[in-house]
């Protein structure tokens, strides 16, 4: 996904599109202002680098089969309905992840998908579990977890 926004940003710097005051409506594709109709009457008055965002999102969201802008509907849902608080947890966890390197990443992302597979219960038994190991266990096993 990164390397298509990072592609769908180049291909608006070759077409002339991206200047240091945004992206004029005129300028999007039709297909993009299709997808960004909701933008239209504030696209003005976007930050440059808001409106660059909206249009490579926009392209993405174009090249998305319906099966994935259905999982991508639901993701903002579950986005939206979470509070402030949790909102910012979930970001520093991102931030977090983003900071490790490629293989401790995917470790991460491999141990993640074997949890979720789990049934229910042998869910809540590892997370209760986990939640009654004192501090410094916990700590080593996130280590360990990352192969440090």
């Amino acid at each position: 996904m990164t390397r298509l926004r990072g592609l769908g940003l180049v291909l608006l710097v070759l077409a002339g599109t991206v200047r240091a005051d945004g992206i004029e409506w005129t300028d999007l594709s039709p297909a993009q202002r299709r997808v960004l109709a909701a933008q239209e009457q504030r696209w003005e008055r976007l930050p440059a680098e808001r409106q660059e965002q909206l249009a490579a999102l926009a392209e993405r969201w174009l090249e998305m089969s319906p099966r994935e802008r259905s999982a991508l509907r639901q993701r903002v849902q579950r986005w939206s309905a979470l509070d402030d608080g949790r909102r910012a947890v979930l970001r520093e966890r991102f931030r977090a992840l983003e900071r490790l390197s490629s293989a401790q990443r995917e470790r991460v992302i491999d141990v993640y998908r074997r949890f979720s597979a789990l049934p229910p219960e042998q869910r809540a038994e590892l997370r209760q579990r986990f939640a009654d190991l004192p501090p410094e266990q916990r700590r080593q096993l996130r280590e360990r977890l990352l192969g440090r």
